[in-house]
């Protein structure tokens, strides 16, 4: 039994760790990018933009522990929907500020 907890703490332990690399690399890659200057701005927004989407996978999966299995989909369904709320209230407020902008100028 002791031997049992060993290798789930020792497998836990290893998706921490690819975890961790996944996500210095993920954040290593778009600074790299700006540091370098090699990049259209175009393109390094690109990049910027799915090294951030990856690294939302990335804590999602190796750190939060949610994948698409059925005992963690209502997890990641609580998570998109509070996303989806925050999209709206922060659209929203832009939203109103543009046209409030617009009028006032």
């Amino acid at each position: 039994m002791n031997d049992h907890h060993e290798s789930e703490r020792r497998q836990e332990l290893h998706g921490y760790v690819i975890g961790l690399v996944l996500a210095v690399l993920l954040s290593a890659l778009p600074f790299g990018g700006v540091m370098l200057g090699l990049l259209s701005k175009t393109t390094l927004f690109w990049v910027i933009g799915i090294a951030a989407l990856c690294q939302v996978a990335v804590h999602f999966r190796f750190f939060l522990h949610i994948d698409l299995s059925r005992s963690h989909r209502d997890d990641l369904q609580l998570i998109l929907f509070s996303l989806l709320i925050v999209a709206l209230m922060v659209g929203g407020t832009l939203w109103v500020l543009g046209n409030q902008r617009h009028m006032m100028g």
